[in-house]
């Protein structure tokens, strides 16, 4: 392929050809980045809850100067406690909508015939919300640090994403469940096909994942259609176990029909619907459908789907799927993610939650086990309050137990290396009421504390971003974390559960919180 590249060194804006056409970008302090780049076509209309096609090619030279290409949102999302609306930096404020198959592109050189490690982000957000745009994942400052190649990608969300019809519509419908899975598929084929033009190796690429990225990686992992694309992969704080049952799938979709007033044979209707009135449809559907069978483990209505197809496999349940065998992995989370979802209680910001409230909320997600549960964590951290214990108990429950799981399952295979860590510095930000919280991963792995409050200004966060970062940069180099930065980090196994601390003083732990570990374990049995 053609590389027409000019420098910013010699006072031009930097120029790359790709399979569509030529793209503009900018370049500043040695990084060139290129935004809002289509890497499939439009998704409205007929495109609506199909597989993605093709980008259109285009003439003369494309800007790609802005991001664009966010998707439709989950509507009426919780409005937080405003002193948090920038914990994590500004929020995207692209338009929404159903020309959303685009990624970002950060590179430290064009045209040189390098062969850089490529890091793929997947953004978080569950299966719902959330873009490649934001400011705190912003990769230049990654792929100054270490010489790589960093991509974002935004796809298809909730509904638009993941609305089951096959059994409804039939073989026209086929691949409506998992789309928005798909558009993350031809996302990594395009960057097989034109990384090279970046300055990226495409036989060198890892996917890595927060939150509902994480649960990305996690389906990448089970899906027969990305085997080949990726070569490594780093779940943070969203593994995901299982997802959508057929059956599940199934019924939300007949939910939406009534909601809407479709009938089975009208799928195609469904196309010309508006935007919004669909996204009206997800909450009263869910209601209809009720609980999951699985209300631990599987998290997303909305989300992927076992088809048989597609997808054949729940990520993780029961055991790691084989096509991944020889991906190595990276898994953890924070300390105390749920004091992120926490911090609009007010309970619990203001400390006054009491020991019977505490109780009852536990209660509602350990079941029989909750005495035992209460009694390790106050055990554990006797000085604690009855708030902080929750958000303990909380964090065991959703995000801390389930990435266990999946290491555990990962790691039984015996093949590629799985690698544990919990990261556990915590934020001064208001008071310290947010302490390690979900998605505090995000301005340390970017190497982008300045654009957080939760770690502008804070005293050892820069030097903390610089250890993290270089350690997914060494491990999307090598496969292996193992870099000057930290103390060795040893495979995670059964029989020591080797976690690395990541904190002012990054150290080794072996089975931390095992008490908790194995108490949770026993209420999500009948679910893994």
């Amino acid at each position: 392929m053609a590389n027409d590249v000019a420098t910013a060194d010699a006072g031009l804006a930097p120029i790359v050809e790709i399979s569509t056409g030529k793209l503009r970008g900018t370049s500043n302090a040695g990084i060139c980045s290129f935004k809002g780049i289509p890497y499939a076509a439009s998704t409205a209309g007929r495109g609506r809850f199909m597989p993605p096609e093709p980008a259109r090619p285009w003439s003369g030279v494309r800007e790609a100067l802005a991001y664009a290409g966010r998707a439709w949102l989950l509507p009426n999302r919780p409005k937080r406690r405003p002193v948090l609306e920038t914990l994590l930096g500004p929020a995207d404020t692209t338009q929404e909508g159903e020309d959303c198959l685009t990624l970002n592109v950060w590179t430290p050189g064009l045209g040189d015939d390098a062969k850089r490690p490529v890091m793929v982000w997947l953004h978080g957000g569950a299966f719902g919300y959330g873009s490649g745009n934001r400011a705190v994942t912003d990769g230049a400052n990654l792929a100054r640090r270490g010489d790589v190649v960093v991509v974002s990608v935004n796809h298809r969300l909730n509904i638009f994403g993941f609305l089951h019809l096959t059994d409804i519509g039939g073989a026209a419908w086929a691949h409506s469940g998992n789309a928005g899975m798909l558009d993350i598929v031809t996302a990594l084929g395009w960057v097989r096909d034109n990384i090279p033009a970046f300055g990226g190796d495409p036989g060198n690429v890892t996917i890595f994942g927060e939150s509902g990225g994480g649960g990305k990686v996690s389906l990448l992992l089970a899906m027969p259609a990305a085997r080949g694309l990726f070569h490594r992969a780093i779940i943070q704080s969203g593994a995901a176990i299982r997802v959508s049952t057929r059956e599940r799938a199934n019924a939300l979709a007949e939910a939406v029909l009534k909601e809407i007033g479709v009938a089975h044979n009208e799928c195609e209707r469904l196309q010309t619907v508006p935007a919004e009135r669909l996204l009206t449809a997800i909450a009263p559907a869910s209601r209809a459908v009720g609980r999951s069978r699985w209300p631990l483990l599987d998290r997303y209505d909305f989300g992927p789907v076992v088809d048989g197809s597609d997808l054949r496999t729940h990520p993780a349940a029961p055991e790691a799927p084989e096509i991944s065998n020889d991906i190595p992995l990276i898994g953890g989370g924070t300390r105390e993610e749920s004091a992120f979802f926490l911090a609009d209680d007010d309970a619990v910001w203001n400390a006054t939650l009491t020991e019977e409230e505490l109780r009852r909320r536990v209660a509602a997600v350990a079941g029989d086990q909750t005495d035992r549960l209460l009694a390790a964590y106050r055990s554990a951290t006797p000085q604690a309050n009855p708030a902080d214990r929750l958000i303990a108990a909380l964090t065991g429950s959703n995000f801390w137990i389930r990435t266990v799981l999946l290491a555990e399952r990962y790691a039984a295979r015996r093949r590629a290396p799985v690698y544990m860590y919990s990261l556990e510095w915590q934020s001064p930000a208001h008071g310290g009421r947010v302490k390690a919280h979900h998605a505090m991963d995000l301005p340390f792995v970017f190497d982008n504390t300045d654009v957080a409050d939760t770690t502008a200004g804070a005293p050892g966060a820069r030097e903390l971003a610089a250890q993290i970062s270089a350690t997914w940069i060494a491990f999307a180099r090598n496969g292996s974390p193992d870099n000057p930065a930290i103390p060795r980090w040893p495979a995670y196994t059964a029989a020591d559960r080797a976690t690395m601390i990541l904190d002012t003083d990054c150290h080794v732990a072996s089975d931390p919180d095992r008490e908790a570990r194995l108490l949770w374990s026993r209420v999500v049995a009948s679910e893994a």
